[in-house]
């Protein structure tokens, strides 16, 4: 949209007049934040409204992406950025002698997910709006965040994370879209006169769903699309019936905080009350919208489409399957063809534990007409599937089985499309975690590597590269992320890498200065800024990089004439709060860094930074700072990883096992641009066959790595006496189930490399140019548009090569 610079003051102060009834100079950086929100509100209002009565008018498909996380972060920035307002906003600001970034920086970054599996649900939402594709996101507004984490003597300590204490300003209650969800109770089915069963609900706990809808602005195209996220309330009561503390705090406690604690029974049962609350509500909103403009569901699966983000929404399959056939008087074989069509599931695991399943009692007792969907779903699936492929297989793959309601085998066969996130993990999928299943629905199975939002990641977070890029290659790339490849003209040009340089000593100038003002700890910026940033999971393997750590201080003890660049560890990650071995690394990771960086022998030469409380905002200070990025799961354990984009596409250089969309990012710059090691996938099943891996062996054998474990129990690293004997033994004792001890020598001898590469920076820089111009293949608006043409069935609008 066009504004002008003077008329963006004046609104602006009318805001605060509106809001404050005050002038600017007596408001907070907080209240100015406020009244800038709603001023952007208002600038998108009619683009919103204009959106929507489009869709409606042509009658466009819509997506339904449903997501039991979403991970925006902060939308002020975003929103400018997208509405073409940024640098007007910014002008207009300094004008006023009001700093951007400040006020910018007082909006609150919500935790409503985990990690990449909610980042991703963000990214798509931009892709789909900025395409103009018309998709709806279908979430929960959690009334607290995943938690804020703070450290306490080097333990993980979990505090409330408050985001919603001064409101939201993005997003809009529409209590008149409300919808009603029943726990509970008696069903029973009632015999009408034509013959057909009604259901009759009897004692049900009934839940109020309420939607706050969040727009969502694509990039300068004038569409904005709807997150609507849902928050259980306590339902209107025909006679004024009293609700007892106990009762309102059991409705609260749905939308009140994001994955709780699944340790015990009572949680799960919590856990499962939550998926089924915003699958319903959501289900009941979509047929709703669609009965307004259509007779009768025939046209369903022409005009709607459902996305399953990971196994949480499965049950909008019994869900629609219950509309279609209590509400809307469709037969069985109707109500499942149209929800098949309808439905589609993206896996994000293959952890086994991963795959959810609920005890039948516990799913039973919550949702007794879902259950007796699913038992249906679940007889009908063994009486056609059985004397197809016999009753092993089927009883391996039914939905029901073992005493569990299986998610992910309900989500496969109860959708038309099933894909995988990267090409390893889809190949793991049809040979191992889902093989059983890939035999029945071979059709159905299909790859769709993940993506990132290069507007947020590398448009917003790093302006100095985007604005070098633009130089070169003209702004065309920020709307065809694909026109990065064009970079590569530039890889032998002396003046571009020294550029490059600059704007990454930028960068490390920026997160420094964050480290020495929040955590104390002064760090060179002419080090190797090694970064790993990601959930804490014994998978991810933050213990490897610990033993690297460890090493390189023996070393520099040992050896302290020793000549090479100066090495800046930086963690990021939080642990489930009932994760006890995660959170015993945590402890591992700080008292290390308590001890490198008060050295004196050691000095500036290696510091060790665990940055608190990491989530969208931090990552987006971090990244563009990064000369490594650390992806060293085991092969054969993750998905696909988008932290590995993200740090790409700002010149980071990877340090990876050929695990996840790591092999794809590996063969998209040239593996002489990373830095591979580890086994491979087809290695660590056949350690899994042979049952022939012996961690001790490799301790034995290496002086090197025996020096750095016995560090873990010998009093090398003050106060971890339990911590470091409980991660000791579960290397040596317990066998190291994600064979860290394996991979420890082809890690090091990498990061000796690193550390030899580094100081030829003219070489480092071509290796950062070689992943930023490879970049734009894992942008999420081709992942998007992927699913559009393939799953979904709907056009966009990008332009592909």
């Amino acid at each position: 949209m066009k504004l002008t610079t003077a008329q963006f003051k004046t609104d602006f102060l009318n805001e605060i007049k509106t809001l404050y009834a005050t002038d600017l100079n007596d408001t907070s950086a907080l209240g100015q934040f406020i009244a800038l929100g709603h001023l952007v509100r208002r600038y998108d209002g009619s683009q919103w409204t204009k959106t929507s009565e489009k869709y409606r008018k042509k009658d466009r498909k819509q997506v339904y992406y449903f997501s039991i996380e979403f991970l925006p972060g902060r939308l002020l920035k975003s929103n400018l950025l997208n509405l073409g307002l940024l640098d007007t906003v910014r002008a207009g600001l300094k004008e006023l002698e009001l700093d951007f970034e400040t006020i910018s920086a007082a909006e609150p970054d919500p935790g409503l997910g985990n990690g990449g599996l909610g980042r991703l649900a963000a990214c798509y939402m931009d892709s789909m709006a900025s395409l103009g594709i018309a998709g709806n996101g279908n979430g929960i507004r959690y009334r607290y965040g995943l938690f804020k984490q703070v450290f306490m003597d080097g333990y993980q300590v979990e505090l409330p994370d408050d985001w919603l204490r001064n409101g939201n300003v993005w997003e809009i209650r529409r209590e008149n879209k409300a919808c009603l969800v029943r726990f509970g109770g008696n069903v029973w089915m009632q015999p009408q006169a034509d013959g057909q069963l009604q259901p009759v609900y009897e004692q049900t706990d009934d839940v109020l769903a309420v939607p706050y809808d969040v727009g969502m602005i694509g990039y300068r195209n004038d569409v904005t699309n709807t997150l609507r996220l849902w928050s259980a309330e306590l339902p209107p009561s025909a006679d004024n019936a009293y609700y007892s503390q106990e009762q309102r705090d059991r409705i609260d406690d749905i939308t009140k905080v994001l994955y709780p604690d699944d340790s015990n029974s009572e949680g799960q049962a919590l856990r499962l009350r939550q998926e089924y609350f915003f699958s319903s509500a959501g289900v009941q909103s979509i047929i709703r919208h669609y009965g307004l403009r259509h007779q009768g569901m025939r046209e369903l699966g022409k005009k709607i489409a459902i996305h399953i983000n990971d196994t949480h929404p499965t049950l909008v399959i019994p869900e629609l399957m219950r509309l279609l056939m209590d509400d809307h008087h469709c037969s069985w074989d109707v109500a499942w063809a149209l929800t098949t069509q309808v439905m589609s599931y993206t896996n994000h695991t293959i952890l086994q534990e991963a795959l959810e399943t609920w005890p039948i009692d516990m799913f039973k007792g919550l949702l007794p007409r879902i259950y007796q969907i699913v038992v249906e779903i679940d007889r009908r699936y063994r009486a056609a599937k059985t004397p197809i492929f016999g009753e092993d297989l089927v009883n391996r793959t039914a939905p029901l089985g073992n005493g569990q309601v299986r998610m992910a085998y309900l989500a496969v066969i109860g959708s038309h499309s099933v894909n995988g996130v990267a090409p390893l993990h889809t190949e793991l999928l049809k040979n191992d975690v889902l093989r059983d299943l890939y035999q029945v629905y071979p059709e159905r199975f299909n790859n769709k590597t993940n993506g990132i939002a290069t507007r947020r990641w590398v448009q917003l977070a790093n302006e100095p590269l985007s604005q070098l890029i633009d130089s070169k290659i003209s702004p065309e790339w920020r709307q065809q992320p694909s026109q990065l490849k064009t970079l590569m003209a530039y890889q032998k040009d002396a003046k571009f890498l020294k550029q490059l340089t600059t704007v990454k000593q930028t960068n490390k100038q920026a997160l420094a200065a964050y480290i020495k003002q929040n955590l104390g700890i002064e760090v060179r910026t002419d080090a190797i800024f090694d970064v790993q940033i990601k959930r804490l999971h014994a998978y991810k393997r933050q213990l490897l990089h610990v033993l690297e750590i460890i090493r390189e201080y023996l070393d520099l003890k040992a050896h302290p004439a020793t000549k090479a660049p100066a090495h800046v560890h930086i963690f990021g990650a939080k642990a489930a709060p009932s994760y006890h071995y995660a959170k015993a690394i945590i402890k591992l990771i700080n008292a290390l860094a308590d001890l490198v960086n008060h050295d004196p022998d050691i000095g500036d030469r290696l510091k060790v930074v665990f940055i608190p409380n990491y989530g969208v905002s931090l990552g987006e200070l971090i990244i563009p700072a990064a000369d490594i990025s650390e992806q060293i799961s085991t092969a054969s354990k993750e998905a696909s990883g988008t932290s590995n984009m993200k740090l790409m596409a700002n010149g980071a250089v990877s340090l990876a096992t050929l695990d996840g969309a790591n092999i794809d990012i590996i063969q998209a710059a040239g593996e002489a641009n990373e830095y591979p090691f580890g086994l491979t996938a087809k290695a660590v099943y056949g350690y899994y066959e042979r049952g022939d891996y012996r961690s001790v062996d490799f301790y034995q054998a290496d002086p090197e790595l025996k020096r750095v474990l016995d560090a873990l129990v010998d009093g090398t690293i003050p106060g971890i006496t339990t911590e470091g004997r409980e991660i000791y033994d579960s290397l040596l004792r317990y066998n190291d189930e994600f064979f860290v001890l394996a991979d420890y020598e082809s890690y090091v001898q990498q990061q000796r490399q690193i550390s030899q590469d580094f100081q030829d920076q003219t070489k480092w820089q071509q290796k950062a140019l070689a992943n930023i111009a490879a970049a734009g293949i894992f942008s999420a608006d081709l992942a998007v548009a992927r699913y559009a043409d393939d799953i979904w069935q709907v056009p966009h609008t990008l332009l592909q090569d």
